[in-house]
């Protein structure tokens, strides 16, 4: 497996993949990769020839007081991770190598990103696309792979390749959960004993709203209702959203028809985490 640092590098490699006609996956991560992670590379590896996985923890899609600098890093464990499931390069870059010194050029996208995650990180999605697009452009892929666990993030990732008319494939894949029902994330690390517990609220949450509308249930407000309530019992839970949008244009909605997207986060302590269903 080759460990690129610079676009330079990872520009020569896809060019020499390119000239023998095999195709290219790439999935964007942040690192500290866990199964969930892991469940998009094993589907990249299994749809294309050869396939990138990028570790860069984006500076631009974190507001000033957020965790950037605690982020959870173990590269060489990522590396391991990668390696093991079949991944032909990892790209490494540093933040200087992605944005030049007077960088100013972003991309960014209206009504999707105003909702949900939106609202209490208002400069987040701009990152998000401008970063994606960045890595679009570097590898040029064939298909780029992402987690319904960040759902807002897919259909975001979804519009903006349709509406710049960009060449890719994208493919969404399941939210990888504990055995307890939590939904894996790198800040789960954040979470001391008491809170990992009370953390099971989220899951415990969706499974509630899903199985209300798996049973006939389609009044957002009565589904809402019971998630908030069961949410708000546990003392350690602070709730950011808990909301049912359209799932292609991220607008709220009354009535469940397809596809629905119902999306939380939740503030356990500290740790802000999020979860959600489809219903489709």
């Amino acid at each position: 497996m080759k460990i690129a640092y610079t676009v330079k590098e990872v520009r020569e490699q896809v060019k020499i993949w390119r000239k023998e006609g095999l195709t290219v996956g790439l999935v964007p991560t942040m690192g500290y990769l866990h199964e969930g992670h892991a469940s998009l590379m094993k589907k990249a590896v299994e749809q294309n020839d050869k396939v990138v996985a990028s570790v860069f923890l984006n500076p631009m899609q974190f507001g000033p007081t957020e965790d950037l600098e605690s982020y959870p890093r173990d590269f060489e464990q990522d590396c391991k991770l990668c390696d093991s499931i079949g991944v032909d390069m990892v790209f490494h870059p540093e933040p200087e190598e992605m944005y030049a010194p007077d960088f100013c050029t972003c991309v960014d996208m209206d009504v999707l990103s105003k909702t949900l995650c939106g609202k209490s990180r208002p400069i987040h999605f701009r990152g998000v696309c401008t970063v994606v697009t960045k890595l679009f452009n570097i590898v040029t892929p064939d298909r780029a792979y992402f987690g319904q666990k960040d759902a807002q993030q897919l259909a975001i990732i979804r519009r903006m390749v349709r509406d710049l008319n960009m060449d890719i494939e994208i493919v969404g894949c399941p939210i990888i959960r504990e055995e307890d029902g939590l939904a894996k994330s790198s800040r789960n690390t954040y979470l001391n004993e008491e809170e990992r517990q009370a953390a099971l609220v989220l899951s415990k949450a969706i499974f509630l709203g899903q199985k209300m509308v798996e049973d006939g249930e389609r009044d957002a407000a009565t589904v809402k209702k019971a998630m908030i309530e069961l949410i708000e019992a546990e003392p350690l839970a602070k709730i950011d959203y808990v909301e049912v949008v359209d799932g292609l244009s991220m607008q709220p909605v009354d009535t469940y028809t397809e596809p629905t997207l119902t999306a939380m986060a939740v503030y356990i302590g500290k740790t802000r985490l999020i979860d959600n269903f489809i219903f489709e």
